[in-house]
């Protein structure tokens, strides 16, 4: 079990720095597309799901006038963030249990599951101290990614600090 006020600033922590680290795409699109940060941000708030902007991030870096080294630079930045959207979705998109104390102690995803012959929803898992460290751990590894981001596009030629 785990206090609500605990879980709720990790999960407010948790969108947080994704947000932030998500936003910093908006420079990667702008170098691969070659534009200027004003239309990278139009395309940007046009794709309007995470999967998509990082699906579009991924089809660039992947075309054949992108370096060797660019491409391979965003497909692990990318391939990270990818792995850590699934973190941010579970908390983003699920109901949390409290139990008579007040403790938050499990989470319920809002996901459909169909069969042939039923359909599941819910899956239910413990909010103890082994998902809190997860939690927690998802934290620090997107603010990494941040970091790493911001590395990569200080890097870039034609990029300048004062356009942020």
């Amino acid at each position: 079990m785990a206090a609500a006020q605990d879980v709720l600033l990790l999960v407010g922590r948790l969108n947080y720095v994704w947000t932030n680290t998500e936003s910093l795409l908006i420079y990667v699109i702008a170098h691969l597309l070659g534009v200027e940060k004003d239309a990278a941000i139009v395309v940007f708030l046009t794709l309007n799901t995470t999967r998509a902007r990082i699906d579009l991030t991924e089809r660039l870096a992947k075309l054949p006038r992108t370096s060797v080294a660019t491409r391979d630079e965003v497909l692990a930045i990318t391939e990270r963030l990818k792995q850590q959207s699934k973190m941010r979705n579970k908390y983003n998109h699920c109901i949390y249990s409290v139990d008579e104390q007040g403790e938050i102690s499990s989470t319920q995803l809002m996901r459909l599951v169909e069969g042939e012959k039923d359909v599941r929803y819910g899956k239910v898992e413990l909010l103890d101290a082994r998902e809190m460290a997860r939690l927690d751990n998802a934290v620090r590894e997107i603010t990494d990614i941040s970091k790493r981001l911001w590395t990569f596009i200080r890097s870039r030629p034609n990029f300048d600090e004062r356009s942020i």
